[in-house]
């Protein structure tokens, strides 16, 4: 403290104002996704890393001439602000759009935002205090680690299998936290074709879930950004649809349209719904009339349905295509085979590191995400996710080749320096068995 009285700054050599942070900034860090757009872009490197929807195949005549007709027709409004809730036609559109899944809800739920990322945020923002727990599966989404972590937040990862979250490390789970007097506040899910797992939560587990959390009081928070994107059959009806009151829904354009019109939603419970449209208003006050508009005007006009089977015939090739080569040139490696969306994850034996065996990687021109930037607590060091949205499938073939020749690289030095004879991989096949035991 200076004699005047004004405090002194006491930074440090990179940051001056770092004394000057609340305390939340530290939970702030760039992902271990972002960090590897910077070298995954270029284009020598083959990136099975980035989840890039493939929006060349989007009818891009169509999203133009939706572009000029907003504006030729609706120009005042498509530049002006708006409503912190939304267009309406886009949000009764929007229930059109939930309603394939099993959802019947009311315009008056819907909330538009900035993405399904930024509503995300929102509820995060409205429920979390420093020190509470959200239970997440394990593992779970990068980009909600993230938000959980900037509001001081601990995450208690729930074991999942190929059928999704599992009811009884669920229960076991909460018993456990709730023995230690924490504070649960919601869980949060991604039921259908998970990133970064590939897996899809059965219908038979959904009923036991949601009565789970709704005997012990706990909001369930669902994000559904590929649920339409499924390959041979769609996935059962939303956690939403079963449970109006106890569930929190989270769509998104990015995935069925494009992530450059940043339009995502919330459908939530009358009263929470209502806290979601002040704190919308408090952060952005209105989400874009503009892109709002273009994307409404699509739905109007394009055969959107038709074009989300267009996603699905992509998506289900390059699929197909890296499952064909991971089963060609890794065969003694386990991975998930989706039945939808972007991702497939692998499990090596435990002995390799996916993130010390990343620059290597990038050395022979091929990225993939390690398996720890989806999980809170330093897990999935034996695990990677790799993203076959947006290569072709000859470049996916590839980069599985290229990758091969990294990890079969470390093996033969395993084997030759360090003596350890065959690798086994871990029975659970890059999943939890039970419960975590350490949930601080």
């Amino acid at each position: 403290m200076a004699s005047d009285g004004v405090p002194q700054r006491t930074g440090n050599n990179l940051d001056p104002w770092y004394a000057n942070y609340a305390e939340r900034a530290a939970g702030l860090a760039a992902s271990e996704v972002r960090a590897l757009f910077a070298v995954a872009s270029r284009p020598e490197v083959v990136s099975l890393a980035g989840g890039m929807p493939f929006v060349s195949a989007l009818p891009h005549e169509l999203i133009v001439s939706s572009m000029e007709k907003v504006m030729r027709e609706r120009g005042a409004v498509a530049l002006q602000y708006g409503s912190g809730q939304g267009i309406p036609e886009l949000r009764e559109q929007i229930l059109e759009v939930m309603a394939i899944e099993g959802i019947h809800g009311s315009v008056d739920n819907v909330v538009t935002a900035t993405g399904s990322q930024q509503a995300l945020d929102l509820v995060a923002k409205l429920f979390i205090d420093p020190g509470d727990v959200i239970l997440a599966e394990s593992p779970s989404y990068v980009g909600a680690l993230g938000i959980f972590r900037s509001y001081q937040a601990n995450v208690a990862h729930v074991a999942t299998d190929e059928h999704g979250l599992i009811p009884e490390a669920l229960r076991q789970t909460i018993a456990a936290l709730r023995g230690q007097g924490r504070r649960i506040k919601f869980l949060y899910t991604i039921p259908n074709f998970h990133n970064p797992a590939g897996v899809t939560l059965s219908a038979e587990r959904r009923p036991e879930i949601l009565e789970i959390c709704r005997s012990n009081e706990i909001l369930v928070l669902e994000d559904n950004p590929y649920g339409l994107l499924h390959f041979d059959e769609p996935a059962p009806d939303a956690l939403r649809s079963l449970d109006p009151e106890g569930v929190i829904y989270l769509g998104s354009f990015s995935k069925t349209l494009a992530p450059g019109f940043r339009v995502g939603w919330a459908l939530a419970p009358h009263a929470i719904r209502e806290k979601l449209i002040l704190a919308a208003e408090s952060a952005i006050l209105s989400p874009s009339s503009f892109s709002q508009l273009v994307v409404s005007e699509y739905l109007a006009t394009a055969d959107w349905r038709g074009q989300i089977d267009t996603f699905r015939g992509v998506y289900r090739e390059r699929k197909d295509a890296m499952v064909e080569a991971l089963g060609e040139y890794l065969p003694q490696l386990n991975w998930t085979n989706p039945n939808g969306g972007f991702y497939v994850w692998v499990t090596m034996p435990d002995m390799l590191d996916s993130k010390q065996m990343l620059p290597r990687a990038v050395k022979e021109l091929v990225a993939y995400t390690p398996g720890t930037a989806f999980f809170a607590d330093g897990r999935g060091r034996h695990a990677m996710r790799l993203s076959y949205c947006y290569p072709t499938p000859e470049a996916i073939r590839v980069g599985i080749r290229r990758l091969a020749t990294v990890i079969n690289g470390e093996l033969d030095l395993l084997d030759t320096f360090a003596g350890t004879g065959p690798l086994q991989l871990p029975p659970s096949a890059g999943y939890d068995s039970a419960p975590p035991s350490d949930l601080k």
